[in-house]
């Protein structure tokens, strides 16, 4: 691997790689949102023969493919990217990374595309139970798909099921099921896939909100508004719940990712969360007196319990990190960052003499080497850093994204708790100060989803593959201006494309559902009078 590429193609690729993803996590959310809400919509039709809801899961599912096609473009995009932009990455660990991807888009798309033309173009050419299974296989293969991806990504945060082999100098798996069913990976899944049920709520919500002020589709609005409440409290709740296994699972595999999230330079025990903080920019180095915060509202020790099940337990800091020394949960002792360098460089001598032995035919020695490799091999990827700060990410954009994404999460609870409770007492036709809040809330689901992922991939920086390969040892060797050139083509055709997106979504809004005739006013009544 070419060790001088220059800082400007890393930053190059890292802003390409982020832009995209952060335009496809726009569609994601969406889509895995409305799937869940459209097939519960049309279950209550067929159960009940109430033509509105069918009329409310018709409108509903437009959006739903509105989103999904350009979501779709997106992520094509984004996963040849790591052929073209990360391929020493793609090289070390492709036989690992790429298998969740393959499995995505052979079995969870190929479900999700297959059912999703019955569901656009089978009503009223198949039966109503069959349109529904339909409905709910393409949900089904939508989360699928998520799960797959959201696989791939947790390896990257927590590297398991792989070794190492020396003669070919890559990453091979060894353990197919240790991969998909690592708890930081369940973990993710349920956290992504709910804040994107926290989004589809929000935009329903806020939707519904608009068709009340403007006093049109009354009916629909209210039937939406309702269950887009109740599907929404419900998916912030849990996602709280998945939240604190997130604070979990960093705390035990990315101690220093925590460390940044709540901006914690010096560890202690019993350490509390930072309800409310802003961090101090004078602070300009991890060792220095500076003190970190300008001021902070802290929850005294809930941070060691949500890290470590223990309000007493010892939460390290950066500081702690750096230069170790601190007992870990296993009872060994932290090791500090210039030892992990050391064994890193351990790694890799190892490695170039294991190879040289080979060449030789020096069996003993072969053994010898192989052995040190794997003993160190943990912390390969420390040999490519410099310094201690090279460990550290962002502690900045890290924190206020955090904190700043948890606030949302509080604040979404309580809109939709409210939203319910006068949906109940009927008074939502009255407040329109609410279903203006409701509606301008929206913006406000996606930003929080967008910080989550800041936290996530921004946090675990400086690492592609944590402890294992550093950014700036996986990109290509490219010249700077070839990433450039594709980052401003890509930025401009993903704008264009949202603005297709949301301009064509405003239409269909605009048009709103589709009316219902006598007929199937008739039909309504017919089915509610042999239900009695």
């Amino acid at each position: 691997m070419d060790l001088l590429l220059n800082s400007a193609m890393v930053n190059w690729s890292r802003a390409q790689f982020a832009m995209t993803a952060g335009y496809h996590w726009l569609f994601v959310p969406l889509t895995l949102g409305l799937a869940i809400i459209m097939s519960i919509m049309e279950s209550i039709y067929v159960k009940t023969g109430d033509e509105s809801w069918k009329r409310a899961t018709k409108f509903w599912q437009k959006i739903f493919g509105i989103n999904f096609a350009i979501g779709v473009a997106t992520g094509i995009i984004l996963e040849f990217q790591f052929g073209t932009n990360w391929s020493n990455y793609s090289w070390f660990v492709g036989d690992i990374f790429g298998a969740p991807l393959v499995i995505e888009g052979i079995v969870a798309f190929f479900l999700e595309a297959t059912f999703i033309s019955i569901m656009f173009f089978g009503w009223n050419r198949v039966s109503k139970k069959a349109h529904l299974t339909a409905t709910w296989l393409t949900t089904i293969g939508a989360t699928l798909s998520a799960y797959w991806i959201l696989v791939a990504n947790a390896w990257m945060q927590y590297p398991i099921g792989m070794e190492f082999n020396p003669d070919t100098v890559r990453n091979e798996m060894t353990d197919f099921w240790a991969l998909v069913s690592s708890s930081v990976a369940i973990n993710k899944f349920f956290h992504a896939v709910l804040s994107g049920w926290g989004v589809a709520a929000s935009f329903v919500v806020g939707i519904s909100a608009w068709y009340l002020i403007k006093k049109r589709h009354i009916d629909f609005a209210l039937k939406s508004i309702k269950m887009g409440a109740v599907f929404g409290f419900i998916s912030f709740v849990l996602l709280a719940v998945t939240g604190d296994g997130s604070a979990y699972q960093v705390s035990q595999k990315q101690p220093m990712k925590l460390a940044a999230m709540e901006g914690l330079y010096k560890g202690q025990a019993g350490a509390g969360l930072i309800a409310v903080g802003v961090l101090n920019p004078k602070k300009e180095s991890f060792d220095d007196d500076v003190n970190p915060y300008i001021f902070k509202i802290t929850i005294p020790k809930l941070l060691s319990y949500l890290g470590y099940r223990d309000l007493n337990a010892f939460v390290p800091g950066i500081k702690d990190i750096i230069y170790g020394g601190y007992k870990l949960q296993d009872g060994t002792t932290a090791l500090s960052f210039a030892e992990k360098k050391e064994r890193g460089q351990k790694a890799v001598e190892a490695l170039v003499n294991y190879k040289a032995a080979k060449e030789d035919g020096r069996i003993s020695d072969v053994e010898v080497f192989e052995k040190e490799l794997r003993d160190n091999y943990a912390y390969f990827g420390y040999s490519y850093l410099e310094n201690p700060e090279d460990n550290i990410p962002n502690v900045h954009i890290t924190f206020y994204s955090f904190h700043v994404m948890v606030i949302i999460g509080m604040y979404f609870i309580l809109l939709f708790l409210v939203i319910w409770i006068y949906g109940r007492k009927k008074k939502l036709h009255s407040s329109r100060w609410l279903l203006y809040v409701g509606l301008w809330s929206i913006p406000f689901a996606y930003l929080a989803g967008q910080l989550g992922w800041i936290v996530a991939e921004v946090g675990r920086q400086p690492w592609t593959i944590q402890d294992v390969l550093p950014v700036k040892a996986a990109v290509s060797n490219l010249g700077t201006g070839h990433v450039l050139t594709t980052f401003i083509l890509f930025a401009v055709m993903f704008t264009a494309l949202l603005v297709a997106e949301v301009t064509i979504m405003v239409k269909q809004i605009k048009k709103g559902p589709e009316e219902i005739h006598n007929d199937d006013i008739t039909k309504t009544v017919e089915s509610k009078s042999k239900e009695k």
